[in-house]
């Protein structure tokens, strides 16, 4: 079977090659870089040979934000290291060059194709004294050449949910080859380490979600904005998908019943839908506005569509009314919920639906720890919204020092356990 998947990259590299030219004229590769993707004449290494080095890799923003605290904490205790991080997407990268271009000893590549010949070359260039891979992120043809080369290979917040585990049960054999690989799997849940447990390998542990050791952006709506809402009472629903907008903006119509001054803010889980959710408001005779990032929210709106990336930090540390989206829809039932971390660690009060899936165990903690709370049904939303209005309320100092103390023995924990290979 790994034969067939060697083979497979082989034949099909020339297409993805095509690919990636095509994405890069769609904007959605860096224009210069993309070749270190598919090129093996682009990895050139910049690291210090007396340094040991240390590779990271992770898909997209959310792995490459759960590891910039681990890779700072290794950092500031450990001397002669150099860092090599990898990423997928192009808003990964960007996120990269925003936390961590001061430090002069991080190098960001994009991670190439996961070939045969890529994969030797890339590790010939770098010669990693050590590799985490992150999340999810599983690629045979690296896998086996890191393991040949009899570098120490750890997979860090390792997510393995029940329905990848079944695909890769498909062919049980494979997948313990496959995994075995790793000298080290930390995993981001018991489900996930439970999971792995089945195909009997050694070195599997649950520490915790690294996403808890994130910390909070200070980052704040501008002036204008915020006396603009200061005059209202405002509530949030982030991440949402299609369902969840009818049900945010049917409680918008119920809550003002009681409150004329009410204000509710929309961030879909993909801004594509803005247009989509402004229509969807009209229908309801409420004054929508699309609000793209620098605009001035316009004095009679009352439904404020969020069309930017990188900003639910702001309307968090703002609002702390929150609805977190992908939790109300019974069809997502078996991959459902979205990461509650930011909005706790900014303070709010987060509200979710029953479909949490994707993300149990992190709300078995904040549920329990009075951080956030289960909805059922959207009269069940409206009563919440409403009562935070009566008896304002937001995570107190008691329960945000349990939260970042947890998240800091995470932090801790992770870093000992990789200190053992560097």
């Amino acid at each position: 079977m790994f034969f067939i998947y060697r083979y497979l990259t082989f034949i099909l590299y020339p297409f993805f090659i095509l690919l990636i030219y095509l994405r890069v004229v769609l904007k959605k590769e860096d224009k210069i870089k993309f070749k270190e993707k598919i090129f093996s004449s682009n990895f050139k290494s910049v690291r210090n040979i007396k340094n040991k080095l240390i590779w990271f890799h992770a898909a997209s923003i959310g792995e490459i934000s759960s590891v910039i605290p681990l890779i700072k904490a290794i950092n500031n205790s450990k001397k002669n290291i150099d860092f090599l991080i990898t990423t997928v997407t192009l808003s990964s990268a960007q996120l990269v060059g925003r936390e961590l271009s001061q430090y002069s000893n991080i190098t960001h590549r994009f991670f190439p194709l996961d070939t045969a010949n890529l994969s030797k070359k890339f590790l010939e260039a770098w010669t990693p004294d050590l590799v985490c891979f992150i999340d999810s992120e599983i690629w045979p043809n690296f896998l086996f050449k890191i393991k040949k080369k009899k570098i120490p290979l750890v997979l860090i917040n390792g997510r393995i949910t029940r329905k990848t585990f079944d695909k890769w049960k498909i062919f049980p054999i494979i997948a313990k080859k496959v995994f075995s690989n790793f000298d080290l799997c930390l995993t981001s849940s018991e489900e996930s380490k439970n999971n792995l447990d089945q195909l009997h390998l050694a070195n599997i542990e649950h520490i915790g979600n690294l996403k808890f050791t994130v910390k909070n952006k200070a980052l704040d709506i501008n002036d204008v904005n915020k006396k603009i809402l200061d005059k209202f009472k405002v509530w949030c629903a982030v991440s949402t998908h299609e369902g969840e907008e009818l049900i945010a903006l049917k409680t918008h119509v119920k809550i003002k019943e009681n409150y004329n001054n009410i204000f509710t803010i929309i961030i879909p889980r993909h801004i594509n839908r803005v247009s989509y959710i402004e229509n969807l408001s009209n229908k309801f005779n409420l004054k929508a506005q699309i609000l793209k990032d620098g605009d001035k929210i316009n004095v009679n709106t009352e439904i404020l569509i969020i069309n930017s990336f990188g900003v639910l930090s702001k309307y968090f540390n703002y609002c702390k009314n929150i609805f977190i989206g992908k939790s109300l829809i019974k069809k997502l039932r078996k991959e459902g919920g979205q990461n509650p971390i930011e909005a706790a660690k900014a303070g709010c009060k987060i509200l979710h639906g029953p479909y949490i899936y994707n993300f149990q165990e992190i709300y078995n903690f904040l549920n329990s720890n009075g951080i956030s709370c289960q909805i059922n049904s959207e009269k069940e939303l409206v009563d919440k919204i409403i009562d935070s209005f009566k008896y304002p309320k937001k995570i107190d100092n008691h329960q945000m020092d349990l939260l970042n103390a947890y998240g800091d023995k995470i932090l801790k924990q992770t870093t000992d356990r990789l200190n053992k290979f560097i």
